[in-house]
């Protein structure tokens, strides 16, 4: 969009919250950059240059506005939309890899050279992908100054940084500020204690977002010890890179409260960027509903409850593993086979807060499991047991940078996965918004209701006008029903 500057001006002049992540407002006459809604007075056009990173707006020497906080906006709905190379290592940047594994390492897993993706990534963000992960070093090093006491070397090295003298320039670079100035301006020395190794976030989205189906889902599918809804928030434990966390999540109607709890704070990165996923906090509802609402069927539903998101995971290779687990049977039982697989073999933790036991279990720890002790029937043992072998073989990959397409047709050559089970792991772990359910039984009786195709065929060349959207028209679809996915928790 940043190069469309008619439209980025009038989004400007609006201070059009819609358009944050989509592109940046760079300033030649103050060298600072920010966000579309900056609430300051807009700039003159001829003294603006619209850039589509920060990281662009932050290697062309500007700094961050002090007012909007440009780092802290949505990201770019782009890279849930795409399933090409750029919006893959989008996602694995957003996920640590550079951070973990250099720029090779992100090579490796996309499967192209470390010349094709700088290439690519200059060409569409203006920065190459060590850039994209300094100014991502850069948001979670503040975040940690302004919401933690950790000494500055702590916050260095757990946001990334691999000195302290990297760290102190970074910070000064992007935000014209000290890192011990930036926290003074908090008040952070002067706030309560918290817990060790907590943090107290703000998840930022774009408006409208209804939680109600976002977090009934989650708490109505929530697998006990793993997962709990608990004082108005979703709380769940999470696997991450450099050990395990427990995070809260709370809706408010102008941001998601996000409380984590990490053994070790190099994984605040990886922990927000997967909370953020599991939300879809970067979609564009706007974009979305204008679309559907296109059919006058399903109009009325969108001018009911706008801003539906699709309740995703924070770890793709676990939904996998309960979808198989939910085959044919009622949400309730599928809570049950999980549980029991989670006391049983899932890595236990300590939650002096909560409900939360464990950790779901590895693929190698499931890989193991006798299948005759599965309740279920042979058919589906040979399909969890194959499912969950591949995946801790490395024969089968499901992740942020997973080929939508490829890994479609993978699933589907597996015994016992048929199209509801490959469109439900599309749809809520890989993150295709298009994924779409014809079969589902939910999707079928609210089609009969609205006066929607009845049979699988006809209902999918009526969603056609719906795409690229399809997975969230289901989302709609769901609505119509009285099950408790669909509600708030009281």
């Amino acid at each position: 969009m940043h190069t469309d500057r008619d439209r980025c001006v009038r989004a400007v002049r609006s201070k059009d919250a819609r358009f944050d992540g989509w592109f940046f407002t760079a300033v030649t006459t103050t060298g600072i950059y920010c966000r579309p809604s900056c609430p300051v007075v807009p700039p003159k056009p001829e003294n603006m240059t619209f850039l589509p990173s920060a990281a662009a707006c932050q290697q062309a020497g500007f700094r961050a506005c002090k007012r909007c906080r440009p780092d802290t906006s949505p990201g770019s709905p782009e890279w849930n939309l795409r399933a090409d190379l750029v919006a893959r290592a989008m996602r694995l940047i957003a996920d640590g890899v550079v951070d973990r594994a250099g720029v090779t390492g992100l090579a490796v897993r996309l499967g192209y050279s470390t010349r094709q993706i700088e290439r690519q990534l200059l060409a569409e963000l203006g920065a190459g992908p060590l850039a994209l992960a300094r100014a991502q070093r850069a948001q979670t090093a503040r975040l940690l100054i302004e919401t933690s006491r950790l000494p500055m070397a702590d916050v260095a090295f757990a946001a990334g940084f691999a000195s302290v003298r990297a760290f102190n320039d970074t910070v000064r670079e992007v935000f014209a500020l000290s890192p011990t100035d930036l926290r003074a301006r908090t008040g952070v020395g002067r706030a309560a204690p918290t817990a060790p190794g907590t943090l107290a976030l703000r998840l930022p989205f774009r408006a409208p977002l209804n939680p109600d189906n976002l977090f009934g889902h989650l708490a109505a599918t929530g697998v006990p010890g793993v997962e709990e809804w608990r004082d108005g928030a979703f709380r769940r434990t999470l696997r991450l890179p450099h050990g395990h966390g427990v995070v809260a999540l709370t809706p408010h109607p102008d941001h998601i409260g996000c409380r984590l709890t990490l053994t070790d704070p190099r994984d605040l990165t990886v922990a927000i960027s997967r909370c953020r996923r599991m939300l879809d906090l970067d979609a564009d509802p706007v974009a979305v509903d204008d679309q559907l609402r296109t059919d006058p069927l399903i109009a009325p539903l969108v001018d009911k409850a706008p801003g539906r998101r699709v309740p995703r995971t924070v770890d793709e290779a676990e939904f996998a593993v309960r979808a198989v687990l939910g085959q044919q049977v009622s949400t309730a039982a599928a809570r049950t086979h999980a549980a029991r697989l989670v006391t049983a073999h899932g890595d236990p933790v300590d939650d002096p807060e909560g409900g939360l036991t464990h950790l779901f279990p590895t693929p190698e720890a499931l890989a193991s499991v006798d299948p005759e002790s599965l309740p279920m029937p042979r058919t589906r043992q040979v399909t969890f047991t194959t499912l969950t072998t591949r995946l801790a073989t490395g024969a089968l990959h499901l992740d942020v940078d997973s080929d939508w397409a490829a890994t479609r047709a993978q699933l589907l050559a597996l015994p016992g996965f048929g199209p509801w089970t490959v469109d439900v792991i599309a749809m809520r772990a890989l993150g295709d918004p298009d994924a779409f359910l014809p079969t589902d039984l939910g999707v079928r009786r609210a089609a009969s209701e609205l006066g929607l195709p009845a049979t699988p065929a006809a209902l999918t060349a009526r969603a056609a006008a719906w795409r690229p959207w399809r997975a969230y028209a289901v989302q709609y679809l769901w609505a119509t029903d009285s099950h408790p996915i669909n509600f708030l928790p009281a």
